[in-house]
């Protein structure tokens, strides 16, 4: 028999976030998650997107083992923003067994109708920047810190139970030896004098602070037409501040501002924490921290975590600058990989970014549906 639990003690918490430990180990694609940031995720205190939702973490016991388990979140903003009455359900992992993943998605869908929604969909986290989607391609690639990790019958589940595919994204790789940089370089000297562009290069994470707000503001106008997203809120903002920005390298930030030093495009790259983060294998200590601070310095792949441009400037190269900036720190570096993390598929604007670059697809990945009766 399969009972489903709501999560409701400390302990528990630690099991919800333990169990993937328990179901993708000894799996050389997946990612694990430092443990100490998974339980701050569910923490009202420290996670500001829990002051917009309503959520439930669930999970699946059989013969008293722990076989999977899912989160139910409502993310109020989103429902009034859009006017849609949707649950997300993310943190989804679960044995290979659909009768469990039935039951904990059942608990999604009476958790939605008791706040009067019409509909579920995930795996999704809780807003925009979280992770998203299961994997429907790319099963023998190893992930990234930013994206979940699924097996190939998480998807068989879903079509099995009559959910639809809603969103789709992709993810890419391409190699920096196959670049030509010449043309990238004629073209970013010739836009940014058309334009009165200029690039903005950080060497402190202190110099970089003051512009993040404008940054973010930039974030909601390159992508507000998107038609499922939700604009960032200033603690969100506050929140990646704190958390992300000091971590990433200064060099990695890159902005692009017009002749009065309005930001009118920017890039976040990051290392590959991927492989540190298998090593650490969930904790800093004693020795989690070493590993990533090794590839903070020495990783030779890189992730595109964040990208906007403005909408007026979009169409007009503005790539060339961004990429001819990036060029010169990844030369320096011997950066050999540039991975391209999910980006949806409708979003043309930011494939037409990479076009040039002969990127390879190496993943896909989408968010299922269905109406709740």
């Amino acid at each position: 028999m399969i009972v489903i639990k709501k999560v409701t003690t400390p302990k528990e918490l630690k099991e919800f976030v333990n169990f993937q430990f328990t179901l993708f180990k000894g799996n050389k694609y997946w990612v694990p998650p430092l443990i100490s940031e998974e339980l701050a995720t569910f923490d009202k205190e420290k996670n500001p997107n829990l002051k917009n939702c309503d959520i439930e973490l669930y999970l699946a016991y059989k013969n008293n083992k722990i076989v999977g388990k899912v989160a139910a979140i409502i993310n109020w903003e989103e429902v009034k923003t859009l006017n849609k009455k949707k649950t997300r359900f993310g943190w989804f992992d679960v044995i290979d067994d659909v009768n469990v993943t039935e039951a904990l998605l059942n608990k999604v869908t009476e958790f939605g109708k008791e706040k009067g929604m019409n509909h579920i969909e995930g795996p999704l986290g809780f807003s925009n920047l979280d992770k998203v989607g299961v994997l429907t391609e790319g099963y023998d690639q190893i992930g990234t810190m930013i994206s979940w990790y699924s097996m190939p019958y998480y998807k068989t589940h879903f079509e099995q139970l009559g959910f639809a595919v809603e969103k789709q994204y992709q993810e890419s790789v391409f190699s920096m030896l196959d670049v030509d940089i010449a043309p990238y370089k004629r073209a970013s000297k010739m836009i940014q004098e058309r334009y009165s562009l200029r690039a903005l290069n950080f060497k402190t994470t202190k110099e970089i602070m003051p512009y993040v707000d404008e940054m973010f503001e930039l974030f909601n106008v390159s992508y507000e037409k998107l038609q499922s997203f939700v604009p960032i809120t200033q603690a969100q903002i506050n929140y990646i501040k704190k958390k992300h920005i000091g971590f990433i390298n200064p060099e990695y930030i890159k902005f692009v501002v017009d002749k009065n030093d309005k930001i009118i495009s920017f890039v976040i790259v990051m290392p590959s924490f991927a492989k540190a983060l298998q090593k650490a294998n969930g904790k800093l200590f004693p020795f989690g921290w070493w590993h990533l601070l090794q590839a903070k310095k020495h990783a030779k792949e890189v992730a595109f975590y964040l990208i906007g441009v403005h909408p007026d400037y979009q169409n007009k190269g503005v790539t060339a600058i961004q990429f001819d900036v990036f060029y010169d720190v990844f030369k320096a570096k011997n950066i050999t990989t540039c991975i391209r993390t999910p980006e949806l598929e409708e979003n043309h604007a930011m494939h037409n970014l990479w076009k040039n670059f002969n990127p390879k697809i190496n993943k896909r990945r989408c968010t299922y549906l269905k109406y709740i009766v």
